[in-house]
């Protein structure tokens, strides 16, 4: 499914009316039908008192829609328009002619009534919010500031048309004010702020609905939007498993990590890696960490290497052969120390070819040496946090945040490597310009070694045969979801990584 911006759906929007020849009067019907049609899902009960907010612009001809709509199917319904009837220009002002001519319930705000919207938000059961739509653009103005404040503080149900009003729908930022809605229903696709910055804390349930303007024309107009990874994507693109499989079918993968501090880290790569499929795991740590390993997690084989204060040496690579591995991850555990940077350079240049995954204090190393990347002759993928993402850039966390897409597909395109942001809403970004958003994932993932499980389960996909893009798509959306619904049986609070990791094969018993 495609998420797009402003501009984005505007170019949609101008193509379906202009060359297709469908008027924005019938998409704004369409859109206005669509959102009742969703609503009246969830409420059937026609004694509920709905009080419709709207603007001048289209959002707030949809909303003329919406009201004229349920008041056909006998709800007690209001419209509430916040602005004075001269500003509604366009599409809108059909609507809202139709509405006034047919005597509907109607309220016009003014400064000296507004004690009475307060009045009808208190008696409220839903309030719906079609007041700014995704034309919101820096500080929210009077009389929509106050307004917005009124709704959130409302025991109503909100939905909110297209986009909660103050939240913008390129970046997901909010100035100072937005609608908190309990529901989204937005039109053609998911807005990419819904992702990205405040947009998750913002948007509720989300629905999406068709309002006949067509998806398949956004190649066509040289769009570049960003894809929102769903279930039949990752049913799709999830390596399959011959029935006459055998564990060297299914891949041999190698974790390099570990120091004395950081013995858990490669484990949980190890053991997510075999919970999603892989055939064999290969553990290289320092040697002095081998016996608690080697208790904890018998299934692998180990390559213990010799190290200097717990940490592996760059001499150590040089004595085994990594040919027969078919993926490499470096840095769960690996911690920081001075040999750092060599340690880097002496992998890259034992390897052959094959995908390298490289995370944690991995990529605190290749900071000042991606020419590394550039150099290699095969896959690199990355999986940085937002601050690790800040260390190799040599910028700020907010900034990072404040920008998430962007420098990932700027990243990913400069170094020709593959780039997993996580964070809330975590993003995938290749080489050749395709961007993913991963709709799934909570606070349950707020834990050390979370995202060392993460490591282990791209590993094994790619082991198991995925492209490095279906491997990303997938590991980022099962390690998250695993993440969900483990937090439903043990609370946010008490998800581990080693739940994660057993959450993993539940989804996947679901799935196929």
């Amino acid at each position: 499914m495609y998420i797009g911006g402003k501009k984005d759906l505007n170019a949609l929007d101008q193509y379906t009316i202009e060359t297709l020849g469908l008027p924005g009067t019938v998409l704004m019907e369409n859109a206005g039908n669509a959102v009742v049609e969703a609503l009246l899902k969830d409420y059937e009960d026609v004694e509920a008192k709905i009080l419709v907010l709207a603007g001048a612009g289209n959002n707030g001809g949809d909303g003329f829609v919406i009201a004229r709509k349920l008041c056909d199917r006998g709800f007690n319904v209001e419209l509430c328009l916040l602005v004075d009837e001269s500003k509604i220009k366009g599409d809108a002002l059909t609507h809202f002619t139709i509405y006034r001519k047919r005597q509907l319930p109607f309220f016009q705000l003014t400064e000296t009534n507004f004690y009475k919207l307060q009045e009808k938000m208190n008696c409220a059961t839903i309030i719906v919010d079609a007041m700014l739509g995704t034309g919101t653009q820096g500080s929210i103005r009077e009389p929509y500031r106050s307004v917005i404040q009124m709704v959130n503080q409302s025991t109503a149900f909100v939905l909110s048309v297209d986009i909660p009003s103050g939240l913008q729908a390129d970046d997901g930022h909010v100035e100072e004010f937005a609608i908190k809605a309990d529901q989204t229903v937005t039109f053609v696709m998911p807005k990419i702020g819904f992702y990205l910055q405040d947009g998750p804390n913002y948007i509720g349930d989300l629905k999406v609905v068709d309002i006949s303007v067509p998806t398949e024309y956004v190649k066509q107009l040289n769009l570049t939007l960003p894809k929102l990874i769903t279930y039949s994507d990752v049913f799709a693109q999830m390596p399959k498993r011959p029935a006459n499989g055998h564990k060297g079918t299914f891949g041999h993968g190698l974790v390099i990590g570990g120091s004395k501090p950081y013995v858990g880290a490669p484990i949980y790569s190890a053991k997510s890696a075999f919970h999603t499929g892989i055939g064999l795991v290969t553990l290289a740590i320092p040697e002095c960490n081998y016996p608690m390993s080697a208790v904890q997690l018998p299934e692998a084989l180990f390559l213990p290497l010799n190290h200097q204060n717990g940490h592996i040496t760059q001499t150590a690579l040089f004595e085994h052969d990594f040919s027969k591995f078919n993926a490499i991850s470096f840095g769960p555990g690996i911690s920081r120390f001075e040999d750092g940077d060599k340690l880097v350079q002496a992998l890259f240049n034992q390897l052959k070819g094959q995908p390298i995954i490289i995370d944690a204090d991995g990529l605190y190393f290749l900071r000042n040496q991606m020419q590394l990347v550039k150099d290699y002759q095969g896959p690199v993928i990355i999986t940085p946090h937002p601050g690790e993402m800040a260390t190799l850039l040599n910028t700020t966390i907010k900034e990072v945040e404040e920008h998430r897409l962007e420098i990932a597909k700027q990243f990913a395109e400069k170094y020709n490597v593959y780039v997993l942001l996580k964070g809330h809403r975590s993003i995938v970004a290749t080489p050749n310009g395709n961007t993913w958003i991963n709709p799934f994932g909570h606070d349950a993932l707020g834990k050390g070694g979370s995202g060392d499980v993460l490591t282990g389960v791209i590993l094994s996909l790619l082991c198991q045969g995925a492209n490095i893009e279906k491997a990303l798509v997938c590991a980022t959306f099962l390690h998250a979801r695993a993440a969900e619904l483990q937090a439903k049986e043990l609370s946010h609070y008490g998800v581990t990584p080693n739940t994660i990791i057993e959450g993993i094969p539940q989804i996947l018993n679901k799935m196929f």
